[in-house]
């Protein structure tokens, strides 16, 4: 499997009730299909063969034999087809009926697993047919031809793709107090396939597509379901032949309700795999809840380009109604974050360097929410606008203006003086524009704010992000050093949204230079300007734009993607925006500051933890300062 994506396949067909030739007939095109279109596993709905509304033909002998012929008139027809086929079929055996799915491969039955959970609703009284296959545990008979196995329990085992493991539940088994996939992911199943016949009322689609959701996340899986539609009997009930495939609570494909045909979506086995061993449900205790029948089996699966959509942008939601509820809790826990620490503190001052630029002004933002929500009077807000060599006239107004606009108490303190000063104490030539003439100027701020605070009794707000400590791109003991880092979780392409919420809730003043700031190009203003008075010095062209790095930062971080997995990804995502050898080009740049500025973020200081992703030395990201970067390098340059 190539880095780990296996394409699955949910599929409806147009049925007729008991017509299981006819039935049979349109799975094995589907199978074909999917197969030709590179999907290693096909899940059909439950009871697909005979329809779920046979009604008391199920007892009729003449229909369970149809179906058994049907079943092995599939298995010939795919015997030479490197495809899983999870096909749903009553199985009479010994005195009792069961509702179950046979999982075919390669013209073999892998095993019949037997649904657990039979319903007795008032729609269709299930019970009065199927018995619970749940004592079913390795039960050996012949079925369609072929021997095989009755089992309640199985784990499906890829012997030349370990990472290809899965189980069955069937319909109302999602739905019970104790799910049968909850044992079998616990026992190593990455993917649950659920055949299922559930009939459609108002309502019941967003519970299914939440029951789905939850369960995906919760056993940390990828989970298939495909569901009954048009054909089978509606004397009673509607089918729509909604569809799901989850992938760790995520949603990855659907279908449109009350069509046919199949959907398909490509997991990542690898991402599951990597998830579970983070977690201590799956590596704590390693206990087995029940017996378990493990099926080992063999496939080709064929390398193929994966047909999915990743987000340019994996730290902020698409969906706008989404995306304003994500920044309206994050500025809500920056802020509480603070307000607790000041209240904790006893300390009623902060003080904050505001330069004009987004990380400040985000800064400046958490904390006049956070003195609102404690009642103290903004004054008490001390901002420092202290200009040098590179600043701006343009981020110099704008810092003056946003101060203004938040009623905040603000200071210019020109700093030109003291740090010439300083490159004469230090026998620096000022005409050398190196990093001593730089980092200069970043450490006379942080030594001016930190006096400042003792002076005022204040603690001083950091204003660096998360994409800054991921490159390193802070002045160590500069920028780099506060009292509280209010934004040491926010990568720079979530900075840039929660500003635009701020200032899409704001009017007059207040607006107008929130919008200005965000058209201002991000940078740290420790170069002279431009002639016409511009900035000269733009980060992005220096260090490489942030959406790639944020792209780049969360895959390595949050899942532990390997260098040309990601790059694999960003192809994709970023095609017609970046070409590939710019997309190896930052990574090979991510990849070295991460690896190569680590000791900084080993001694960054307290702040609140936003997201999933977040480099704090404190129990979140744990790495040595002198980890060498030599495997992820080579990994990359090989490509």
């Amino acid at each position: 499997m190539k880095y780990g994506f296996l394409r699955v396949a949910v599929s409806t067909p147009e049925i007729r009730v008991s017509d299981c030739k006819g039935n049979g007939e349109k799975i094995k095109d589907l199978i074909v299909d999917a197969y030709n279109n590179n999907a290693s596993v096909i899940v059909f709905p439950e009871l697909v063969i005979t329809g779920y509304t046979c009604g008391d033909l199920f007892f009729q002998n003449t229909l369970l034999k149809g179906a058994e012929d049907s079943l092995k008139d599939i298995l010939v027809s795919t015997k030479d087809l490197d495809i899983i086929s999870v096909i749903g079929i009553p199985v009479a055996y010994k005195n009792s009926l069961y509702n179950c799915v046979a999982v075919c491969l390669k013209g073999e039955i892998l095993a019949i697993v037997p649904k657990i959970n039979i319903p007795n609703h008032n729609e269709f009284s299930e019970k009065r047919y199927f018995a619970s296959g749940k004592d079913l545990y390795v039960d050996y008979f012949n079925f369609a031809g072929k021997n095989t196995v009755l089992t309640s329990n199985a784990v499906f085992n890829c012997l030349n793709h370990p990472e290809f493991t899965f189980g069955c539940e069937i319909s109302e088994d999602l739905f019970a107090i104790n799910t049968p996939s909850a044992n079998l992911a616990q026992n190593g199943a990455m993917l649950i396939l659920n055949s299922s016949a559930t009939n459609e009322v108002v309502g019941r689609a967003d519970y299914i597509e939440n029951a789905i959701k939850a369960q995906s996340g919760k056993l940390c899986c990828a989970y298939a379901f495909a569901n009954a539609g048009f054909g089978e009997s509606t004397t009673d009930l509607v089918f729509s032949g909604k569809n799901y495939v989850f992938e760790n609570g995520k949603s990855i494909a659907e279908s449109n309700a009350f069509t046919t045909g199949t959907t398909y979506a490509d997991i990542d086995l690898q991402l599951i795999s990597d998830e579970r061993k983070k977690l201590s449900s799956y590596n704590s205790n390693n206990e087995i809840n029940d017996e378990v029948t493990l099926i080992d089996f063999e496939i080709e699966v064929n390398e193929f380009d994966i047909n999915r959509c990743f987000n340019k942008l994996p730290f902020v939601p698409v969906d706008k109604a989404q995306r304003d509820k994500r920044c309206e809790e994050i500025l809500l826990m920056q802020a509480t974050g603070l307000a607790t620490r000041l209240k904790h503190t006893g300390i009623q001052n902060v003080v904050l360097g505001l330069s004009g630029g987004l990380d400040s002004t985000l800064a400046l933002i958490c904390c006049v929410h956070a003195f609102d929500m404690l009642g103290i009077s903004r004054k008490n807000i001390h901002t420092l606008t202290m200009p040098c060599f590179g600043t701006t006239k343009r981020t110099k107004s704008n810092a003056e203006k946003l101060a203004e606009a938040y009623d905040v108490s603000f200071k210019e303190v020109n700093i030109m003086k003291s740090v010439l000063q300083h490159f004469e104490d230090i026998e620096h030539n000022e005409d050398i524009h190196d990093i001593t003439y730089e980092n200069s100027q970043a450490r006379e701020r942080t030594q001016l704010l930190m006096d400042i605070s003792n002076k005022l009794s204040a603690l001083v707000i950091g204003t660096g992000d998360l994409s800054e400590l991921a490159l390193g791109w802070a002045t160590y003991n500069g920028d780099h050093m506060s009292m509280y880092a209010v934004n040491s979780s926010i990568p720079k392409t979530l900075v840039r949204h929660l500003t635009a919420y701020e200032a899409s809730k704001s009017e007059g003043l207040l607006k107008e230079v929130l919008l200005d700031i965000l058209d201002t190009p991000v940078s740290p203003e420790l170069l002279p300007p431009e002639k016409d008075g511009t900035i000269a010095q733009k980060t992005e062209d220096v260090v490489g734009p942030y959406e790639l790095h944020d792209f780049f930062l969360y895959y390595f971080v949050r899942y532990g993607y390997s260098p040309s997995k990601i790059f694999y990804l960003a192809k994709i995502t970023f095609d017609g925006v970046y070409n590939s050898d710019t997309i190896k080009k930052w990574l090979l740049t991510f990849l070295r500051r991460f690896f190569t500025q680590q000791f900084k973020r080993s001694c960054v200081p307290d702040g609140v933890k936003i997201g999933t992703v977040s480099l704090s030395p404190r129990g979140d990201f744990n790495m040595p300062s002198d980890a060498m970067s030599k495997l992820w390098i080579e990994e990359l340059e090989n490509l």
